[in-house]
């Protein structure tokens, strides 16, 4: 018996970069998919007594937890699609007309982290 793993799991160098992440229509994709496991709760929903019967109820509030937090997940990727939206749009302003100022930096004319007052704050 050896002391080493075998190669595949001896750590090493990366061969290649990891892809860019991609970026789809996530609220949508989100969204169908809530309906989906709403869908199938509904479905499921007449056959109450015989998923109960056979031990197999957990697959109906399998699915209303899956809408449940489909919910959850719809809430976060509209809060984090506007999120990307606002950003761009602020680099797009911020591009188009040079600087702002300084007045997102916290960064006083001395670098310290405090504003211009001294007062340690930021703007």
């Amino acid at each position: 018996m050896t002391d080493r793993a075998p190669g595949f799991l001896r750590p090493g160098p990366l061969k290649h970069d990891a892809p860019e992440p991609l970026e789809g229509p996530v609220v949508a994709t989100i969204t169908g998919g809530t309906i989906l496991w709403f869908v199938l709760f509904l479905v499921q929903l007449p056959f109450y007594g015989w998923f109960d019967e056979h031990g197999h109820l957990w697959w109906v509030w399998t699915c209303l937890a899956g809408a449940g937090l489909g919910l959850i997940g719809i809430w976060y990727v509209r809060k984090r699609d506007a999120a990307i939206k606002r950003d761009a749009a602020a680099d797009g302003a911020t591009a188009a007309g040079g600087t702002s100022g300084g007045a997102a930096s916290t960064d006083g004319p001395s670098g310290d982290g405090t504003s211009s007052d001294g007062s340690g704050t930021a703007g």
